[in-house]
């Protein structure tokens, strides 16, 4: 498998953080399994060929669509070669590009054909190059955002801070905002409870220590993303991705991270 990150221009960089492609060019058939796990950021997805990757009750995903906000981990297969184009927005971007509350596209693939009217599917399928497709999709971006949202702003700054660990009740001193307006912000622009959004950004912090094998012990993990302990630490992580943080180090192979290809057989 083959992966490349782009990132955006600058006038789309408080909106998205990067492109990514993952493509798999061999003639090998057999069916790969890919996990989907939460890491607080919705996604904005290509696939060259539709029908491609199908979910755990067959279900195929949209040739393009937009993932929501994932609160749980889910899994996808394909067979075959595959090239996917990914746009990794920022949390707040379903809001600020297209003016919907996140939390309407929480744990859902969403044509995007159900959101604007423009031809860009057909576009995107015409279009030779990968250059080509990335600017068509910037284009796209830069034409639906959102002008007249007051609390952008406010919202960005909450799920900042949310991302880098600070507490619910220090984000809330921070902003000045009643827990009920976190509450209702958070919701609105992120897609979930600003409980829910600090669990997964806690578990993040934690697995990227783990992916770096920065660390002596589970436990060490644990404290050190204040988990109460390595008991607590392990069913969050199981909550997260279906598996313990061994099994998911064995089996998991991360070209993209947090779409990792899954090898049960190890």
């Amino acid at each position: 498998m083959h992966y490349q990150e782009f990132l955006p221009e600058t006038s789309l960089q408080d909106y998205i953080r990067y492109f990514w492609v993952l493509e798999d060019d061999t003639d090998n058939f057999s069916v790969k399994s890919f996990k989907i796990i939460p890491d607080g950021i919705p996604t904005l997805i290509f696939q060259e060929k539709p029908n491609l990757f199908f979910d755990m009750d067959a279900q195929a995903a949209p040739q393009l669509y937009i993932q929501g906000q994932s609160t749980k981990f889910t899994e996808h297969r394909v067979m075959g070669n595959f090239r996917i184009i990914g746009v990794y927005l920022q949390p707040t971007a379903l809001k600020t590009i297209f003016n919907v509350d996140a939390f309407e596209f929480n744990d859902q693939k969403v044509p995007l054909e159900d959101i604007i009217t423009e031809p860009i599917l057909q576009q995107l399928i015409n279009a030779v190059s990968l250059k080509q497709k990335i600017k068509i999709i910037s284009n796209f971006l830069l034409k639906h955002i959102s002008k007249v949202e007051r609390n952008t702003e406010k919202a960005t700054i909450a799920s900042l801070f949310l991302q880098n660990g600070k507490t619910l009740k220090e984000t809330q001193i921070e902003m000045n905002l009643s827990e009920r307006s976190l509450e209702r912000l958070i919701k609105q622009y992120v897609g979930m409870p600003p409980k829910m959004f600090s669990r997964i950004m806690r578990f993040q912090s934690g697995l990227n220590i783990l992916r770096q094998a920065d660390f002596n012990s589970l436990t060490e993990i644990a404290y050190q993303n204040e988990y109460f302990d390595q008991s607590h630490y392990i069913r969050e992580f199981k909550g997260f991705t279906g598996t313990n943080p061994e099994r998911f180090m064995l089996n998991a192979n991360e070209k993209l991270l947090n779409f990792p290809l899954w090898d049960a057989s190890k």
